[in-house]
């Protein structure tokens, strides 16, 4: 049985199965053929973070596949009032068939990992949120942009950016990652992406000046400034990543034909401009329309893997 924590867990080989099987799937889907392949499953989501696209996708995503989504939230458990992680992953896994976990702290989920007899799949913690990049990378095929890629990263060297590195790292393509001073990625993980580098041939660039990171890049992508949890830090953050926006200048220095991508919500004004986004809507959408084929194909994925 295999769990979908981060993208670090897998290969190459395994990540590019599971995109295959989400354009499998996608193509079904476009022809409104609704394949079972999950007939009778039970999801459980587990939500201590809010989310519009990590519930519709995933609540809508096991309902096409023929299973059914039970949406938890914090309050809705015992978690919430202070059970053990450890104990809710026992007594949920016995009567679940998948579980999905959108949390804080990445111990937590693998600590649930640990005590589930089932599959478990991160739908976002403080660290990585792989089935964003899933999504990120479907988008990328599909406008012809996963073929040696240059991918610039500009802002918050968060979970977005660890999880841009464990993709690129594992896939081996080029990755510039521009943030402010202060602001780079763990240093654990930026470690541990090299070292993946070295087998697939990666470049992975760590940058404090934004323009440099997007000079000829195909694929620009960016996150919020202020993320859940930091709404107290919002004007230290609004006066550090000063320079940091997405604007038309910063986005001309890309490739002519280059994509722009969010995992949204996106804050207009300041880590992207209206007029970015605005030029580069479909991409976008698109891309959030990707969570749902994507996390289709993880579901599938881990399904058979836990059957052998």
């Amino acid at each position: 049985m295999r769990h979908f924590l981060t993208l670090r867990d897998f290969s190459k080989e395994e990540i590019l199965e599971m995109i295959e099987l989400a354009r499998q799937i996608k193509a079904e889907a476009k022809r409104k053929e609704y394949v079972p392949y999950l007939k009778n499953q039970t999801l459980a989501m587990i939500f201590e973070k809010s989310s519009t696209r990590t519930r519709v996708s995933f609540e809508v995503g096991i309902y096409q596949l023929g299973g059914i989504g039970l949406f938890l939230s914090k309050n809705d458990i015992q978690l919430g009032r202070g059970e053990p992680m450890k104990d809710t992953a026992r007594v949920v896994s016995r009567m679940c068939d998948m579980v999905m976990i959108r949390t804080f702290e990445q111990e937590k989920l693998e600590e649930f990992a640990a005590y589930s007899s089932v599959p478990v799949i991160n739908g976002l913690t403080d660290t990585y949120h792989p089935v964003q990049l899933m999504a990120d990378y479907l988008t990328m095929i599909e406008y012809d942009k996963a073929d040696s890629p240059i991918v610039a990263y500009v802002g918050d060297g968060n979970n977005m950016a660890h999880s841009w590195l464990m993709l690129a790292s594992k896939l081996g393509f080029t990755l510039r990652i521009a943030t402010p001073k202060g602001y780079e990625p763990n240093s654990q993980i930026v470690e541990e992406a090299l070292e993946f580098a070295k087998k697939s041939g990666a470049l992975i660039e760590l940058l404090h000046d934004p323009k440099e990171a997007v000079k000829g890049a195909d694929v620009v992508t960016t996150d919020t400034w202020i993320s859940m949890g930091q709404e107290e830090e919002k004007q230290k953050r609004l006066k550090d990543f000063q320079g940091f926006q997405v604007d038309s200048e910063m986005m001309n220095l890309a490739k002519p034909d280059a994509i722009f991508l969010h995992c949204l919500p996106a804050y207009r004004g300041y880590e992207v401009s209206e007029e970015v986004f605005e030029a580069h809507a479909n991409e976008i959408f698109d891309e959030a329309e990707n969570r749902l084929h994507a996390q289709k194909g993880v579901m599938v994925w881990l399904d058979r893997k836990r059957r052998g």
